[in-house]
């Protein structure tokens, strides 16, 4: 065996120990590439975001590794690092996960390996989304229209409220937000910025959205993380007994899927209409918009469980007028009954998939209180 098939076999087998099997950074399996620098092993794309970074990395079984850098990655490993670069991460900070956005993941590297943002040395000053006040300009999507303008806003921990303004200037906000029902997501894709991020909360009758961005990447992150610090701490004040664990899932959320549809009437004899839907599984909401971007929902379903009256099924509807697409979803709840229709198979079984998923999960009291209270819209 050469040496280069030898060091090749100590650093699968390196590899393949638990504390090595998941990415170093976003926990995708089966890693394959490593930054010798820092004795980490990552996947291809964090790997990239390393490179970009100037850290050094190879690819396990496609590079040459010379002895010494074997031997080090030997005496090093995630566990080792994670033990001094991931030493204080506040409970509310965001961890990326493998299928999370690339400013997310950039974000989370820099903050762990060139700022040592954890590290557990106090920080003076102290960082800015650990402060419970956050004030800064962000670029927001108009309400009717597609124009980005700049917007100040400011988010208060100790009032709860994320609060902004239609002019630097103004003597007054244009709205004022609860921290109570308010979520944020990384939505680059949908929004057409790779910053972008989807703000969302409970208006007085409709689930509001806010799009915003910032062209800095450390500063959309922070205050990503800015909101959800203060998501934490009302939940921690709301929830007094609750445990990390517990609380720790509900500070913000993606969704489980979004995607468009065609939606029919009650009597299922309306035309159909296209429509964006999103499903909020921790909610048990289905949301649909009349486009992606739209400020408001037009209408809220809540999703059960089959023990309750609610029922996911396939279908094919008849005497519908308008429906371009053929592959059909019906949602059973006690109140009527809801057909949706998706452009390819492919779509459908998504939804399915993704329905049912809701669907099987138990109901917590809260669920009921929600479900009780529910008006549903046509």
């Amino acid at each position: 065996m050469s040496n280069c098939e030898r060091n090749k076999k100590i650093l699968l087998e390196l590899v393949k120990q638990p504390e090595n099997s998941r990415c170093a950074d976003c926990g995708a399996p089966e890693p394959d590439w490593a930054c010798y620098k820092l004795g980490v092993f990552v996947c291809l794309n964090c790997s990239g975001i390393h490179r970009n970074l100037s850290s050094r990395v190879k690819s396990i079984r496609l590079d040459f590794w010379e002895d010494e850098l074997v031997e080090f990655m030997k005496s090093a490993g995630n566990a080792k690092a994670r033990a001094l670069y991931e030493k204080a991460i506040p409970p509310f900070f965001y961890r990326p996960q493998e299928n999370d956005c690339n400013v997310l993941r950039e974000q989370w590297i820099r903050a762990k390996y060139q700022r040592m943002e954890f590290s557990g040395e106090t920080k003076y000053p102290p960082l800015s989304y650990t402060t419970g006040f956050y004030e800064g300009i962000l670029w927001k999507k108009g309400k009717n229209n597609m124009q980005f303008q700049k917007r100040k806003f400011i988010l208060s921990e100790r009032e709860f409220t994320l609060t902004y303004y239609n002019k630097q200037d103004s003597k007054g906000p244009k709205a004022v937000i609860s921290i109570k029902d308010l979520n944020a997501t990384f939505q680059p894709q949908k929004i057409g910025h790779p910053h972008g991020l989807q703000i969302s909360y409970q208006g007085d009758d409709h689930i509001r959205n806010l799009y915003v961005y910032h062209e800095g990447s450390e500063e959309i992150v922070s205050w990503y993380n800015a909101i959800r610090a203060a998501r934490y701490a009302y939940l921690k004040t709301a929830y007094p007994t609750g445990s990390n664990e517990e609380l720790v899932p509900k500070i913000t959320r993606n969704y489980l899927k979004e995607g468009y549809m065609e939606k029919t009437g009650p009597l299922q004899k309306e035309a159909f209409k296209k429509r964006w839907f999103i499903l909020d599984s921790e909610n048990r909401k289905l949301l649909y918009l009349r486009d992606k971007l739209d400020a408001e929902e037009l209408g809220v379903l809540f999703i059960g469980t089959e023990s309750n009256g609610y029922s996911i099924k396939a279908c094919a509807p008849k005497h519908a007028r308008g429906n371009k697409w053929k592959c059909g979803i019906r949602v059973e709840t006690p109140e009527r009954q809801f057909v949706f229709m998706c452009e390819q198979e492919r779509e459908q079984r998504e939804w399915l998939d993704a329905l049912r998923k809701v669907l099987c999960q138990s109901m917590s009291p809260q669920d009921h209180t929600v479900e009780a209270n529910m008006k549903y819209k046509k």
